[in-house]
């Protein structure tokens, strides 16, 4: 398997894989499309898997902001992290957050955000953000879901609350939605 930047060809790979991994239509991988073409302070980083000639994962890094007391910091958000059902618990997953992190550490990005599960996330490199000092932007997101990584740019005073950009909060992809409404 090889982990590497995503290209335009790969941009159809790419809706496949989260359409099947998230299973939920075109939410996720219109997120992914949306997320590509924002304008932003930050560009966004975007990877692929390949495994047999065929892209089975996909991991995306996007321009998000927190609000310090003594500024706006620029940082990101880890959204979506997809892989093929078939190609699942086989470590890819795993791979695509190390060198996603890599690449936001190298980019002196401090923060890296997500929503998700604290048992899976807490054995890659995030923690839980709320006991770190930061404020969710969402009542939505369940406390324990909601994770940080402290990379080598981070600074003390780099605390306050998450902010997602726009084509999060256009698209209603921040927080848990209620299936029954």
């Amino acid at each position: 398997m090889v982990i590497r930047q995503e290209t335009a060809h790969d941009h159809r790979a790419v809706r496949e894989v989260h359409a099947r991994a998230f299973g939920d239509g075109d939410r996720v991988p219109g997120l992914v499309d949306a997320l590509r073409v924002a304008g932003a302070a930050l560009a966004p980083m975007s990877f692929v898997a390949v495994a047999d000639d065929q892209v089975v994962g996909h991991v995306l890094l996007s321009a998000t902001r927190l609000d310090a007391p003594r500024r706006i910091v620029d940082v990101l958000s880890l959204s979506p992290l997809g892989v093929v059902p078939e190609y699942q618990r086989r470590g890819i997953g795993t791979r695509l957050v190390a060198h996603a992190l890599r690449a936001a550490d190298s980019q002196r990005v401090p923060l890296v955000f997500l929503e998700g599960p604290p048992h899976y996330y807490g054995k890659r490199g995030f923690e839980a953000a709320g006991a770190a000092g930061f404020r969710s932007p969402s009542l939505r997101i369940p406390e324990a879901a909601f994770q940080v990584a402290r990379l080598s740019a981070h600074e003390p005073w780099m605390t306050g609350t998450f902010v997602y950009s726009d084509v999060f909060w256009a698209l209603d992809c921040v927080g848990l939605r209620d299936p029954g409404h």
